[in-house]
């Protein structure tokens, strides 16, 4: 499951990150022990720490003495905003800036994302 160039520990942060995101992980919700972790997907256990640790240090997870790891409150809400806003600088913005060197009006593309989205057009 891990076997992106990325350090595995990168892997199961942006693992646990989706996780949350896709609301699999809710708030308060217990996640695998670092062990069960290891076990299940035969890794180092430091590898595992490591990359919970990095979550704790990001306020996605915190760590509850002798009962284990949960997701921390708001979680959610943070990697949403995160995302949100790398979406409109890397995605949007660049987007929005060929859109105005095209001459395209602005009404079309807002019909455009109404009906990509689902919704109707004006």
């Amino acid at each position: 499951m891990f076997d992106g160039p990325e350090p595995i520990y990168v892997q199961i942060a942006t693992w646990v990150r989706t996780q949350i995101l896709a609301g699999d992980l809710a708030d308060g919700d217990q996640v695998m022990s670092t062990t069960q972790l290891s076990t299940t997907f035969r890794l180092n256990p430091a590898t595992a720490a490591k990359a919970y640790a990095g979550l704790v240090d990001e306020g996605l997870l915190v760590k509850r003495r002798g009962i284990g790891m949960f997701v921390a409150d708001g979680a959610r809400a943070a990697l949403l905003a995160e995302h949100r806003r790398t979406f409109y600088v890397d995605v949007l913005d660049p987007a929005l800036a060929r859109a105005a060197l095209l001459d395209i009006p602005v009404d079309d593309l807002v019909d455009h994302v109404r009906t990509t989205l689902g919704g109707e057009p004006r």
